[in-house]
């Protein structure tokens, strides 16, 4: 699936510092084996890794569902007043009576539509073979908010090759301090610039397993990865799932890059 890049800065802010390149041997002191949640699935062409852009499902749309009421009402109570009395403010009171309460109408709404509308499983396949990650991507725009080019599941194709593990830390007061991020950046390898940049995980110690097991797998195969102490998820069964996970869209790659993410060059499918 062709994906158009867009020139992105060499390193985004709260940059902290990179991860151990793809083709450099991984540490041995990493605990692997007990990695939670493990690999979905793992095979001799493909692997693939879970990951979520949204640490705690459903917490903004049951805030938010009874918040979209209150600033309807609010909403409501204020056009009414302008209606009867519209004459006595001035044009700037107008002005923000007007538009204050649809912006915070349609921020709430943006919120709550990501919560309901992000699927259970956002995972990223590392294909050996092919030696090409594929990442189930949920785009996203705040400003287009009934736009459907702008929201839904767009997966994305990229070269091993070009792949760089960044390490991103911001202190933020009220979310538990230090938040420490692991991003894949996507670099053009003729002109060292990033052309996309995607989440990996929401937890360093998580990202280095990861990295450390993606590395593994793409440099020595399945041979190489420890024999993993959780059993593998299927994210697609409601089983043990909360009931917003549950609510949540299914994994449903589409055909064509699903097709040629679990398969070799040859086209010979492998399960």
């Amino acid at each position: 699936m062709s994906h158009k890049p867009s020139v992105l800065m060499g390193r985004a802010p709260s940059w902290s510092y990179d991860l151990p390149s793809i083709n450099e041997a991984p540490v041995s002191d990493l605990i692997l084996d007990s990695v939670n949640p493990p690999p979905n699935h793992v095979n001799g062409v493909y692997m693939e890794l879970p990951r979520s852009t949204v640490l705690l499902r459903g917490v903004l749309a049951l805030l938010g569902v009874p918040m979209l009421f209150f600033l309807f009402g609010i909403a409501a109570r204020v056009y009414w007043s302008l209606i009867d009395y519209g004459h006595t403010f001035d044009w700037m009171m107008v002005i923000i009576s007007i538009f204050g309460p649809l912006i915070c109408i349609w921020v709430v709404s943006a919120f709550v539509r990501l919560d309901l509308t992000l699927p259970r499983d956002e995972p990223i396949r590392f294909n050996r073979l092919r030696r090409k990650i594929y990442v189930y991507q949920f785009r996203y725009h705040y400003l287009y908010l009934l736009s459907r080019k702008h929201w839904g599941v767009k997966p994305v194709a990229y070269d091993w090759d070009d792949i760089t593990a960044e390490v991103y830390r911001v202190y933020a007061p009220g979310h538990g301090g230090l938040i420490e991020n692991v991003m894949l950046s996507v670099r053009n390898p003729e002109t060292d610039e990033v052309t996309d940049r995607v989440l990996f995980t929401d937890d360093l110690h998580r990202g280095e397993a990861y990295w450390a097991i993606a590395r593994l797998f793409m440099q020595q195969g399945p041979e190489a990865l420890p024999a993993f102490v959780h059993p593998p998820r299927d994210w697609n069964d409601d089983d043990g799932l909360s009931r917003m996970h549950c609510l949540a869209p299914k994994v449903h790659w589409p055909e064509d890059i699903d097709r040629e993410s679990r398969t070799a060059p040859s086209e010979v499918e492998v399960r």
